[in-house]
């Protein structure tokens, strides 16, 4: 039997849309079909990348639910399989699989976001715990998370690079308040983080003391990845973890929910596309003005140049190869796509896209797009950022100037030091 019919013959003995979400993700990481490349009794089964890529394609073809996914299970678990100890890894691993717990990321700071090394919320070991103070901000999930992903300054007297420290900490805890951060299209997706003499065991911590920041790299790396560990295919259900509410819900039912939803979704899409981006031309008569005429065949260039760069990442992931170049390109032209999506559009309306709500055309569909257009942009690594991934581990040019490597951080004026 191939990958594909072992997983519909698991769904068809196993699954029925009477279960609960909590039972089906249980039942789900039991057989290793959660997250293929997992190891086996993790989750997972051991497999290669392109082999998972057929699970998560038999799911999908299934009209499954989807794994549970969120940070913990994109970032946490690897990070958790990979550079911790066996003990954190029975602790914590079984339960990303399963769904049952959803974590967050406290990595940036008000002072330190592209340039994270100057982070300078501080942790201090007292006996078997560590005390920690500081701000976080950008923090998407904190919410409903139930653990953090959190760096932390643990020696002020190294470089910036060598005094950081990497826990997994408890978000319910008093010395922790979540603040939603309201944004300008309306959503609270984002909030701020502060942390007042919180706790975390040194048991917590993943790696040694003061060489987190490779630790933290590595978690970058899976999150603008996309981490090829991920089974993914089937039907979103929602977010994992207790506090999202959707644990003992039927099956059943978020299929329904998650077919509405993507009707939103598809709509949304099709907005953007290039053919509704062509009729929203001709309806403001703007197909015969060769400016925008321009701008429109450019945009529809950059997306379909998107296109066959993404395809020919999976082909060569699920070859057994290791990501190329149009990785590194992938997250810079995602944003480019959001810019000039909002660029065209409001362009081609014209005056009419001053207006918003009902007031403007399809409800002001495309001035939605243009607000979030910005977050692109920021959201897992800035396009600075990208561009000088691209220009040193692609282009192989000389990385900038670091003048400040070897000096403690206490003497750096960086950050809020400033």
């Amino acid at each position: 039997m191939s990958i594909a019919d072992d997983v519909r013959a698991w769904l068809e003995e196993h699954v029925t849309d009477e279960m609960t979400l909590r039972e089906y993700w249980a039942a789900l990481a039991e057989a290793g079909w959660a997250f293929p490349t997992w190891p086996t009794g993790y989750g997972g089964r051991d497999m290669a990348p392109g082999d998972a890529r057929q699970v998560a394609e038999a799911l999908q073809a299934a009209g499954a639910v989807a794994p549970p996914a969120g940070l913990g299970q994109m970032m946490g678990a690897p990070i958790v399989l990979e550079h911790g100890t066996e003990e954190q890894r029975d602790r914590w691993v079984r339960d990303l699989a399963a769904g049952r717990e959803s974590w967050c990321q406290l990595f940036s700071e008000p002072g330190a976001g592209s340039d994270l090394a100057s982070l300078q919320t501080k942790a201090v070991r007292d006996g078997d715990v560590w005390i920690v103070n500081g701000q976080k901000v950008w923090t998407s999930g904190a919410r409903t998370a139930d653990r953090a992903m959190l760096v932390a300054r643990t020696d002020p007297d190294a470089p910036k690079h060598k005094g950081i420290t990497y826990f997994i900490i408890d978000m319910d805890q008093p010395g922790i308040e979540v603040r939603p951060l309201k944004q300008m299209d309306g959503g609270a997706s984002f909030n701020e983080v502060f942390l007042t003499d919180a706790t975390v065991p040194h048991d917590n911590l993943i790696g040694a003391p003061n060489v987190g920041w490779m630790v933290a790299v590595s978690t970058l790396a899976y999150e603008r990845q996309g981490i090829g560990g991920r089974g993914g295919g089937g039907i979103a259900a929602g977010a994992p973890g207790e506090k999202s509410g959707l644990l003992d819900v039927p099956i059943g039912e978020l299929k329904e929910r998650a077919r509405q939803a993507r009707g939103e979704q598809a709509a949304m899409a099709a907005a953007t596309g290039s053919s509704a981006i062509f009729e929203l031309a001709r309806e403001f008569d703007a197909n015969t003005d060769p400016v925008q005429r321009d701008r429109i065949m450019r945009y529809f260039t950059l997306t379909e140049t998107h296109r066959l760069n993404l395809q020919r990442a999976r082909a060569a992931t699920a070859a057994g190869k290791r990501p190329g170049p149009e990785v590194s390109t992938a997250k810079l032209t995602t944003s480019k796509i959001a810019h000039t999506t909002r660029d065209v559009t409001l362009g081609i309306e014209g005056a009419h896209g001053m207006l918003y709500g009902d007031d403007a055309p399809h409800g002001g569909r495309y001035q939605q797009i243009g607000l979030r257009a910005h977050a692109s942009s920021i959201a897992g690594g800035s396009d600075e950022i990208q561009r000088n991934i691209i220009g040193e581990r692609v282009l192989g040019l000389p990385k900038e100037p670091q003048v400040d490597r070897d000096q403690p951080f206490k003497e750096l004026k960086v950050g809020t030091q400033r």
